[in-house]
């Protein structure tokens, strides 16, 4: 029987952390015997995994099932962040919202937004051009950014300029009146379902099953139909056309390339690094899966520099957490108060701040928030009685009934797939330890006690720094 060493299992960690939402002792002893470049294969290919049971959601959670309010359509998408067996799935669902971003809070329809992750599913490892199409067909955003009024006669040139800005080619990258043209092919792409009407009762109601589903709709007769110029090619261009001479910029394949390095692997980067990716997004005419397949198996993604370099979203951070501690593995009320302790951290996922999206990185470390984090993870940890805790406990036991504060401390660690952790963190926590000195689990009397003291140990690892980074 093969046996698997510390950095194979520290470098299957590494990726799901990076690819995924995080990872349990199961997750990296399954992987790791497939090896690693089989491992990246899987996540690629969610298809592959099994789908989340949503008759489950259906039957116990009508709040998760309708989507009407903002709360438990956020605490419906952790409870698929937290249970899926497809995380890059997922995980580029979240990419994809911060870098499209669309918030309820201009649309009023949480369904619509949630809609909108459910496209990122379905789209997030396609081509380029796909997404752009999709997403600009996408009901959310054409009220967001006000397309559903972008007529003929009156011009709404909002979609058009945060398409070239922040969607897809970036600043400097084109000119004024290409955001004018680019506006004028999109008119006519607008929406169902959304008239506001005086009455609340009328089509566009709220109560009592909630909004509509808006749907896309094209409206030849308001669409411009005239000769534009756009990026230096004329025709008489729509939305579609503009969006494939988009995708025939090096402009679109440095931003893409950028934006994926970014978010996967480093908060920063060299030429180079985003150089040998946008030769695979050109030469594959912007296919996300090959590009990401690209990225997971390069020698900088996996070296150890990388590793652990990258502060953990608020979603990041509860859902790893979740996952390690068993928590929410069934849609009850409770998951509403995990999305809660997202929104305190600053992540209000499904209502992201501005059309940027969120500032990340550092940013998500400030005083408040830092006191938010180190709660929200020891909440989910502390409790002795969810199954990964009570399990990592068990793990303790198996190597009693007495162990001193460094064998404690090196359990506790391996059993929160924590392989890479730093020397300073491990003293740290074994100093913490040793003022009990050693735990027995041989008393009765005892065993309630000494319990206590390992959930103390699970929430001193995940205030820590290494835990808190990805």
């Amino acid at each position: 029987m093969q046996r698997y060493g510390q950095e194979d299992k520290a470098l299957i960690a590494h990726l799901l952390r990076r690819a995924g939402m995080g990872s349990t002792v199961s997750d990296v002893d399954r992987l790791v015997q497939l090896g690693y470049e089989t491992a990246v294969e899987e996540l690629l290919f969610p298809d592959l995994r099994p789908q989340l049971d949503e008759d489950v959601i259906r039957r116990y959670h009508v709040d998760q099932n309708s989507l009407m309010l903002i709360e438990s359509s956020q605490a419906y998408w952790l409870y698929r962040l937290i249970n899926t067996q497809r995380p890059l799935e997922e995980k580029l669902a979240l990419f994809w919202h911060g870098l499209f971003a669309t918030a309820y809070g201009k649309l009023n329809h949480a369904k619509a937004v949630a809609n909108q992750i459910e496209l990122f599913r379905r789209t997030g490892l396609s081509n380029i051009r796909t997404l752009l199409v999709s997403i600009s067909r996408d009901p959310a955003m054409l009220f967001w950014l006000d397309n559903k009024d972008n007529t003929k006669s009156q011009p709404n040139e909002n979609y058009g300029r945060e398409l070239l800005e922040l969607f897809s080619m970036g600043i400097g990258t084109y000119e004024e009146q290409d955001v004018k043209n680019c506006a004028q092919a999109f008119t006519g792409w607008t929406i169902n379902n959304a008239e506001y009407m005086s009455v609340r009762a009328a089509r566009d109601s709220v109560w009592p099953y909630g909004r509509l589903d808006w749907q896309f709709c094209y409206r030849p007769e308001e669409h411009d139909d005239s000769t534009k110029t756009f990026l230096g090619r004329t025709g008489r261009f729509n939305g579609d056309d503009i969006i494939d001479i988009i995708c025939e910029q090096e402009a679109t394949a440095s931003f893409i390339c950028t934006k994926l390095y970014e978010f996967f692997v480093s908060d920063t980067h060299r030429e180079e690094q985003i150089t040998a990716l946008i030769n695979v997004f050109t030469e594959s005419h912007g296919d996300i899966r090959q590009v990401l397949r690209f990225l997971f198996n390069s020698d900088d993604f996996k070296a150890q520099y990388n590793r652990r370099s990258k502060v953990l979203s608020p979603v990041e951070l509860l859902t790893q957490t979740c996952r390690i501690a068993g928590s929410h593995a069934f849609p009850d009320w409770t998951i509403v108060q995990v999305a809660m302790d997202v929104n305190f951290m600053g992540q209000e996922i499904l209502n992201p701040p501005t059309v940027e999206g969120w500032h990340t990185g550092r940013e998500w470390i400030d005083t408040g928030t830092l006191v938010e984090r180190l709660n929200g993870a020891a909440n989910e940890i502390s409790d002795l009685k969810q199954p990964g805790v009570r399990a990592i406990i068990n793990k303790v036991k198996e190597n009693g009934p007495i162990l001193s504060p460094d064998t404690l401390v090196d359990i506790a660690l391996e059993s929160m797939s924590m392989y890479d952790f730093s020397d300073a963190t491990r003293h740290q926590l074994i100093s913490y330890a040793s003022r009990w000195g050693d735990i027995s689990f041989d008393r009765f009397d005892s065993i309630q006690c000494t319990e206590q003291r390992v959930g103390e140990i699970l929430q001193m690892i995940v205030a820590s720094r290494d835990y808190q980074m990805g």
